[in-house]
């Protein structure tokens, strides 16, 4: 995928982070420190569905390897099913390696999705209703 066509802004997401629509598949940027966070959300349509596997692509600007760990206000944490697993290649361009993470979010909720690695970390929050 290229940065053709430019997503645009369909609104607000949960606590801040727009999710990006308008190019092949919907796209977060995250807040981070030290870093550039790019999350490819791999679903048909936003928010995210409880219950189901979502498979998401990130990209992070930073050293080290990735670690990620997905939770809602309360505790609760998300299944990851798989990854994160590095790429080595790929057509999406945004800065940074690239990895890919499977999860299941099991209720309703204003998910935080946190990412860091040994120079860097940022996060997400995605809507899944």
């Amino acid at each position: 995928m290229s940065a053709s066509p430019r997503p645009t802004a369909t609104g607000v997401g949960c606590n801040g982070t727009p999710v990006l629509e308008g190019g092949p598949l919907p796209e977060v940027r995250g807040t981070a420190r030290d870093a550039e966070l790019w999350g490819l959300l791999f679903v048909d349509a936003t928010p995210l569905k409880p219950g189901k596997e979502v498979k998401i692509v990130w990209r992070m600007t930073g050293e080290g390897p990735l670690r990620v760990r997905a939770a809602l206000p309360d505790g609760t944490t998300a299944e990851q099913k798989w990854g994160p697993e590095e790429h080595s290649g790929s057509t999406w361009r945004r800065p940074g390696q690239e990895w890919g993470t499977g999860f299941v979010f099991p209720k309703a909720g204003c998910w935080k999705i946190e990412l860091s690695r040994e120079r860097g970390a940022g996060h997400v929050w995605l809507p899944v209703r």
